[in-house]
């Protein structure tokens, strides 16, 4: 009886990898064949090789936007999480400051980002703090949700196993709610990180001289379509970058981390 064959350690990877690039393929090839077929106007949906010819033509001024963009995008995620984690302690620490707060953060995400994007324009100027905030309001608020959860769902065992060795509120804070909240505190990065390209884009919209989103304005009021669709294409590979960064990262020094959320998944 022959032994069953051991599947090499990156098959699962390239497995991975290769199931929604094909997939990507497929549906790039379809798209242009369709816009031939049926002769779309480029104006209206340009096909993938004219959208690709255009954006690699102006790749100078492209990159420059795109550098912009993530410095934005990286900016207003930063803040969210420096932000986000004293607060998180904060709502779990007590009743009364959660109620206290918690109001204050359904209104921050009540208000539409785009009407509040000129008003920080006059508070703040024209610069890129604007742009900053209006990102990071966009991708705090389910990085404060998912850290409090994570803070909170620790089982009472060990709560009572750290009171009963004498720990204080911050060292049970230190030792187990945080390494506890780990996965959750990751399920919050990931959606942070990639509402912080929406929330980058919106801010550009409003008040930019440059980026992703203000090259997808002017390019469309100057009907070069397919240079804005080519600006689309790469804030959406922005986003699956930054995503896969904050994947990779708990993969490497939080390992356990993921085995743990699929099994509450």
């Amino acid at each position: 009886m022959r032994a069953p064959t051991k599947l090499h350690p990156l098959a699962p990877w390239a497995s991975d990898v290769a199931q929604p690039v094909g997939a990507v393929v497929v549906f790039v090839a379809f798209w242009e064949l369709v816009c031939r077929v049926f002769h779309v106007p480029g104006y209206l949906v340009p096909t993938p090789s004219a959208i690709f010819t255009d954006t690699a033509q102006l790749s100078g001024p492209v990159l420059m936007h795109t550098l912009a963009t993530t410095q934005t995008v990286l900016l207003g995620f930063a803040a969210s999480v420096v932000i986000s984690v004293p607060l998180a302690v904060l709502i779990t620490a007590s009743p009364v400051i959660a109620n206290a707060i918690y109001p204050l953060l359904v209104v921050t995400q009540s208000i539409p980002k785009v009407a509040l994007a000129p008003i920080l324009v006059v508070i703040f100027g024209s610069n890129e703090l604007p742009r900053v905030v209006v990102t990071f309001l966009v991708a705090f608020f389910p990085l404060v949700l998912s850290i409090a959860a994570g803070i909170t769902a620790v089982p009472p065992e060990l709560i009572e196993l750290g009171r009963a060795c004498k720990a204080n509120y911050w060292r049970e804070l230190w030792r187990i709610r945080l390494p506890y909240a780990v996965p959750f505190v990751f399920s919050g990065l990931k959606a942070a990180i990639t509402l912080s390209v929406v929330g980058a884009v919106v801010g550009e919209f409003v008040n930019a001289d440059r980026g992703l989103g203000y090259l997808i304005v002017t390019s469309t009021a100057f009907f070069k379509v397919p240079l804005a669709w080519g600006a689309l294409v790469l804030l959406s590979l922005m986003g699956i970058v930054l995503f896969q960064a904050v994947v990779i990262i708990e993969r490497v020094f939080f390992p356990w981390a993921g085995d743990l959320d699929k099994q509450t998944v």
